[in-house]
């Protein structure tokens, strides 16, 4: 993910935050179901997206501490 990308997700209010962190959530879901049936076309795209939840969890975080 790109720098201006990170930028603007520090950016984002906790709701929008948590709303798109269940999104990568169920993208990944559907990633690793495809995954098992079948092989996928670009494989690496599941890193990808086990990176993107961890960096909107790692923002979460940041701002619940900021918050107390």
């Amino acid at each position: 993910m790109k720098t201006n990308q990170k930028a603007d997700l520090k950016k984002k209010s906790l709701a929008e935050l948590n709303e798109a962190l269940g999104k990568a959530q169920e993208k990944k879901f559907n990633l690793l179901f495809k995954h098992s049936t079948t092989p996928l076309a670009n494989p690496m795209e599941l890193r990808a997206v086990r990176r993107e939840i961890a960096l909107l969890q790692t923002i979460i975080n940041q701002k619940a501490a900021e918050a107390k």
